[in-house]
Order: C-alpha cells, then structure tokens, then sequence
C-alpha cells in the first residue's frame, strides 16, 4: 500500500489513465468494427468514409501511446488492403 502522498496521486492518476486508454483502445475498435461491417455488407461508399474514420483513430491511439507506432500502421495496411480488395471484387 503507497504511504507517501507521491505514491498515492500516482495511484489515482493511473486509474484516471488506465480509463482514458481503455476508452481510446474501445473505441479504436468499434471505428475498425464498423469498417468490417460496411465492407461485408457490400456498402463500398460507406467503408470507404469508414476507413478515413478509423484510421485517424487508429493514428490517435498510437500518438497516444495506447498502441504502438507500428501496431497503428499495420491495422491501417490490412484495412487498406480488405477496402482495396473490395473495390476490385465489387
């Protein structure tokens, strides 16, 4: 247990982040959800705004420090490349 009054603010201000990163980390993956669901619903007009979205969620979340650098690029690159595909087959 923190005895000191440094070790107690530093025990609240990592509560008070952990819940700001896990609203970032849910909403990172509800955008790349709703990516998902607009492309396996055919609706290419709608994944496309849906890509812009997420990955500038995407970007947020790794300037964060939520997920890493290159963690965020290579959500993006797959995501690209399913929107990519789906163009071509649609």
């Amino acid at each position: 247990m923190a005895n000191t009054e440094s070790a107690k603010k530093r025990i609240r201000q990592n509560i008070k982040r952990r819940g700001i990163n896990r609203w970032r980390l849910r909403t990172m993956r509800t955008a790349i959800k709703s990516f998902d669901k607009a492309i396996s619903d055919g609706q290419l007009d709608a994944a496309g705004d849906a890509f812009k979205s997420a990955s500038a969620i995407v970007d947020k979340s790794a300037q964060k420090g939520v997920i890493h650098r290159n963690q965020a690029s290579r959500r993006k690159s797959r995501m690209s490349a399913r929107l990519k595909k789906a163009k071509q087959a649609g």
